[in-house]
């Protein structure tokens, strides 16, 4: 049975905030694209290099989250503070397909907390 976009994000959510690399890769297409502060990204390998860069980015985060579905898009607005970092403002967009995310976007800039 396919997941919705709904139980592929609360999966998402849980794996990333147990600092799960592979547990969030798995929510991957073999093909996904994902396009990161303007820069492509492919694969399950490429969303391997992303949430490397992310988790290092945001250690141990506390997420405060906001999403808005719509059929098989989510629209994400984000905001995550850890290892003496933030980042604010950020926003994705996944796109869905056979209960798997296939498409993402994410703009987020990282600051001192």
């Amino acid at each position: 049975m396919t997941r919705t976009p709904e139980e592929v994000f609360a999966h998402h959510g849980q794996e990333l905030g147990a600092g799960n690399l592979e547990g969030i890769v798995e929510d991957y297409t073999e093909d996904a694209i994902l396009i990161v502060n303007k820069k492509v990204y492919r694969g399950k390998d490429g969303a391997r290099q992303v949430f490397t860069q992310l988790l290092s980015d945001l250690p141990s985060a506390a997420w405060q989250l906001d999403t808005v579905f719509a059929d098989d898009v989510l629209y994400l607005e984000w905001s995550a503070v850890g290892g003496g970092r933030k980042a604010e403002h950020a926003v994705d967009t996944f796109i869905f397909q056979d209960g798997m995310c296939r498409v993402q976007t994410v703009d987020y800039t990282i600051q001192p907390a």
